[in-house]
C-alpha cells in the first residue's frame, strides 16, 4: 500500500516503454517545427538585407579616421584637412569624463594639425611675450582655431571660447591622435624620454617647470593637473602592456599550442587511466594549492616584521608596478587564507561525495571510450569555432556601418555645467544668431556624431537592437547545432550493442546532416528562447549602468533582483535546451515534446542527475583547472627566468604578469573547448543511460546497452543471455 506521501508514477510522466525497433538514433525522421524554420529562414534574409543597407549608407571612414569639431576628417582628400593627418584635442582630459558614454560628444574642441606639438608652452607665456618674440605665435597659432586671429584677446574669454587651447605639452601620434608624450621612470616624470625640454622660446625647461607652468593654467582651469597624473599613468601602463605583448607574442602562442597538445593527450589517456588520472587530478590540485598555501606562508613570514612591507593596501594606494604589492606582507596573508578556504572546501566536498566518485569515473572512462571510437568528435569545435567567428564580425561591421550612417550631427558644447541647451542639436552656420551664446557664454556648436533626421535614421537604435537580436539567436543557433551532432554521434556508440562493430560509418556527419535536415526549425526555436532571455539580461545590465548614479534604494533593489531571476532563467534554460537537443538527436521529435521528455526522464531520476552529473562536471572543472594551472606554473617559471636551460631565450618584460595572464586564460579556454566535447560526450550517455534502466530489463530480448562496468557498479546483470552460454 502506498504512502500518502509517495509521489505518483505518473506525476513526471510514464516511464518510457520499449521499442523493439529502436537501434539508436532514428533515420526516418520528419522536419520539425518547420513554422520556427520558415521564421528563421526569414529573419537570416533580413538580416543581410540589414546589413546591405548598413553598407549603402556607411562610411567606413567615418569610423577609421578621426573627424574634427566640423565634422570634417582629418587628412583625407577633397578636404581642408587634405595635408592634416592627425587629431588635436584641445583639452584630452575631458574625454574620460563619464558624459562621453551618454552624449557619445567629447566636450572639447577637435582640431586637425599636420603634426603633433613637440615643446611645452601655455597660452599665458604666449600672450606675455608675443611683443617680444612673435614667432612664439606663430608656432602656437597653428593649434588654435583657424579662424582665430587676436593673440591680444583677453586669457579668460580665449579659453572659455575655446579659441586656443589654454596649454600644448609634447606629444605624439597614435591612432592618429596626438597623446601626451609623458613617462614615468623610476617615479621622475620624463618629457620624450628626457628630464629636461625646450618651450616655445627654445629655453631649457625642467620637470618642475612643467608643474609650475600646470599649477598657472589649473588656476584657469581647475583639475588638469591632476588629470594629467591620471591620463599619464594610464597611457604609460598601457604602452608597456602593449610592448610586452609585443615582445611576448611567440611564447604565448608556444604556451597555447602545449595547451592543446595537453588537453588532447589527456582526453585520450582517460580511455585507459580514467580512474588513476581523475584521482591524481584530484591528488594533484589539493597538493598544488597545498603548496601555494606553504609558499604563501614563507613570503608572509619572511617579510613580516620588516619596516617596509607592514604598511598595507589603502596605505600605498594604486600603483602601476604591481611588484609593489608583492613586497606587502598583508598580500600575502590575504593569499594565504584565499588558498586555505578553497583547500577546505575542495577537501569537505571530496568526503561527502566520495562513494559518488567511482560512478563517475565509470561515466567519464565510458566517454573517453567513446570519444577514441569516434575521434572526429574532438575537431568539430573548430566548426564551431568558424561559425561563431562569422557571426561575430558580421554583427560587428553591421554595427559599426549602422552607427556611422547618415550625415553630421551637431550639438550645444558648453563649459557650464547649468547650461539649459548643453547636448541639443543645432546648425553650426546659423549658430552665431542665435541667443545660445548669450544664454551660455562660451558655448560652441560642435560635431558630435553621425545620424539624422530620416525615417532610416531615426530608428538607427532599433536597428541596433535588431542587429543585437539576431546576433544572439544566430549565435546560440550556432552553439545548438554542435551539441545536437554531438550528441548523435555519441548516442550512436552508446545504443551500439556490439562496439565498436555495431557503431554506424561516420556517425559526426550524419548527425551533422540530420540536425541541419530535419531539425534546423527545433535548433532555431530553442535559440530563440535564450536569445531572448540574453537580450533582456543586457537591457537590464545597460539599465543598471544608468541608474549607479541613482539615489532611488528600490530601483536599484528591484533591479538587482531581476538581474538575478533572469541569470537563474538563462542558465535554467541553457540546462534543458542542452538536454532536449540530446532527446532530439536521438528520437528526432520537435523542440517542446523533447524538452518535455528530457524534464520529465531528469525528474524521475533527479537524484543520479544532481549527483552524477555535477559529480562529473566537477571533475572535468577539476582537469581543466589542473591542465591550466600546470601550463601556468611552466610558463611563471620561464617568464620570471626560474629556468636556467632557456633563460636566455626569455624576452624583457615591463610586466611578466601579462604575458603569464594570457597564457592562463587562453589555456583554460582551449582545455574548456576540448572538455566541452567531453562533457556533451558524458551527458548524452548519461541520457541515454536513464533510457536503458526504464526500457530494458537484461533479458536476451530487452538486454542493457551499458557498459559491464556501469551493470557492476549498479548490481544490474544481462542474465537472461548469460544463461544461454
Amino acid at each position: 500500500m502506498a504512502r500518502k506521501t509517495d509521489i505518483p508514477s505518473s506525476y513526471y510522466g510514464e516511464p518510457r516503454k520499449f521499442d523493439p525497433t529502436f537501434r539508436g538514433p532514428i533515420h526516418n525522421r520528419s522536419c520539425t517545427d518547420v513554422v520556427c524554420c520558415v521564421i528563421f529562414v526569414i529573419v537570416i534574409l533580413g538580416y543581410i538585407a540589414l546589413g546591405t543597407v548598413a553598407w549603402i549608407h556607411g562610411d567606413p571612414r567615418k569610423v577609421v579616421y578621426p573627424t574634427d569639431s566640423h565634422g570634417q576628417f582629418c587628412g583625407q582628400q577633397g578636404t581642408p584637412n587634405v595635408n592634416k593627418a592627425i587629431l588635436f584635442y584641445f583639452n584630452i582630459l575631458q574625454c574620460a569624463n563619464p558624459a562621453v558614454l551618454i552624449n557619445l560628444q567629447c566636450p572639447t574642441t577637435q582640431l586637425c594639425v599636420s603634426k603633433c606639438p613637440d615643446r611645452f608652452a601655455t597660452y599665458l607665456d604666449m600672450q606675455y611675450n608675443y611683443r617680444y618674440n612673435k614667432s612664439y605665435w606663430d608656432y602656437y597659432r597653428q593649434f588654435c582655431k583657424p579662424d582665430f586671429d587676436n593673440p591680444s584677446k583677453p586669457v579668460a574669454q580665449v579659453l572659455r571660447d575655446e579659441d586656443c587651447p589654454s596649454m600644448i605639452v609634447p606629444s605624439r601620434p597614435f591612432l592618429q591622435r596626438c597623446f601626451p608624450d609623458f613617462i614615468t621612470r623610476n617615479g621622475t616624470l620624463t618629457v620624450a624620454n628626457k628630464t629636461n625640454f625646450k618651450d616655445g622660446l627654445g629655453k631649457t625647461r625642467s620637470v618642475v617647470d612643467l608643474r609650475d607652468a600646470a599649477n598657472q593654467v589649473t588656476a584657469v582651469q581647475q583639475g588638469v593637473e591632476s588629470g594629467i597624473t591620471s591620463l599619464l599613468d594610464a597611457k604609460e601602463v598601457g604602452m608597456k602592456i602593449f610592448e610586452d605583448y609585443a615582445s611576448s607574442w611567440y611564447w604565448i602562442l608556444i604556451g597555447l599550442v602545449i595547451t592543446m597538445v595537453v588537453s588532447l593527450a589527456f582526453i585520450l589517456l582517460l580511455r585507459f587511466t580514467a580512474g588513476v588520472l581523475l584521482w591524481l587530478i584530484i591528488f594533484g590540485v589539493i597538493a598544488a594549492v597545498g603548496y601555494g598555501i606553504w609558499h604563501c606562508y614563507w613570503e608572509f613570514s619572511t617579510l613580516r616584521g620588516k619596516p617596509d612591507a607592514d604598511v598595507t593596501v589603502s596605505d600605498i594606494g594604486f600603483q602601476t608596478d604591481f611588484r609593489v604589492y608583492l613586497q606587502l606582507s598583508q598580500t600575502w596573508l590575504v593569499f594565504m587564507i584565499s588558498l586555505s578556504v578553497i583547500e577546505v572546501v575542495i577537501v569537505i566536498i571530496l568526503i561527502f561525495l566520495r562513494r559518488r566518485v567511482r560512478i563517475a569515473i565509470a561515466l567519464l572512462k565510458e566517454g573517453s571510450k567513446a570519444i577514441g571510437y569516434i575521434m572526429s568528435t574532438l575537431f568539430y569545435p573548430i566548426i564551431t569555432f568558424v561559425l561563431l567567428a562569422i557571426c561575430i564580425a558580421y554583427w560587428a561591421v553591421t554595427a559599426v556601418f549602422l552607427a556611422s550612417s547618415g550625415d553630421a550631427v551637431y550639438k550645444v558644447m558648453s563649459t557650464q555645467s547649468n547650461c539649459m541647451y548643453s547636448n541639443l542639436t543645432c546648425d553650426p552656420e546659423t549658430f552665431g544668431q542665435t541667443n545660445v551664446t548669450k544664454v551660455c557664454p562660451g558655448s560652441q556648436c560642435t560635431f558630435a556624431f553621425y545620424g539624422g533626421e530620416s525615417l532610416y535614421h531615426r530608428y538607427i537604435f532599433v536597428l541596433q537592437l535588431c542587429n543585437l537580436l539576431v546576433f544572439l539567436w544566430l549565435v546560440n543557433f550556432t552553439i545548438a547545432l554542435g551539441q545536437c551532432t554531438l550528441a548523435g554521434a555519441f548516442a550512436s556508440y552508446y545504443w551500439a550493442l556490439k562496439k565498436p562493430n555495431d557503431i554506424p560509418t561516420c556517425p559526426l556527419f550524419s548527425s551533422f546532416s540530420r540536425a541541419i535536415r530535419y531539425h534546423t526549425g527545433s535548433l532555431a526555436f530553442g535559440s530563440l528562447i535564450l536569445a531572448v532571455v540574453q537580450m533582456f539580461r543586457i537591457v537590464l545590465e545597460y539599465l543598471d549602468h544608468k541608474l549607479k548614479g541613482a539615489h532611488n534604494a528600490f530601483a536599484r533593489f528591484l533591479l538587482c533582483c531581476l538581474k538575478c531571476c533572469f541569470w537563474c532563467l538563462e542558465h535554467f534554460i541553457k540546462f534543458m535546451n542542452r538536454n532536449a537537443y540530446i532527446m532530439i538527436a536521438i528520437y528526432g521529435k520537435n523542440f517542446c515534446t523533447s524538452a518535455k521528455d528530457a524534464f520529465f526522464l531528469l525528474m524521475r531520476n533527479v537524484v543520479r542527475v544532481a549527483v552524477l552529473d555535477k559529480v562529473t562536471d566537477f571533475l572535468l572543472f577539476l582537469g581543466k583547472l589542473l591542465i591550466s594551472g600546470s601550463v601556468g606554473v611552466l610558463a611563471f617559471f620561464f617568464f620570471t627566468r626560474k629556468i636556467p636551460v632557456i633563460q636566455e631565450e626569455v624576452p624583457s618584460l615591463n610586466y611578466y604578469w601579462v604575458p603569464l595572464l594570457t597564457v592562463i586564460f587562453g589555456s583554460y579556454m582551449i582545455a574548456h573547448g576540448f572538455f566541452n566535447v567531453y562533457a556533451m560526450c558524458v551527458d548524452t550517455l548519461f541520457l541515454c543511460f536513464l533510457v536503458d534502466l526504464e526500457v530494458n530489463n537484461g533479458t536476451a530480448a530487452r538486454p542493457f546497452y551499458m557498459s559491464s562496468t556501469l551493470r557492476n557498479i549498479l548490481n544490474k546483470k544481462n542474465s537472461r543471455r548469460k544463461e544461454k552460454r
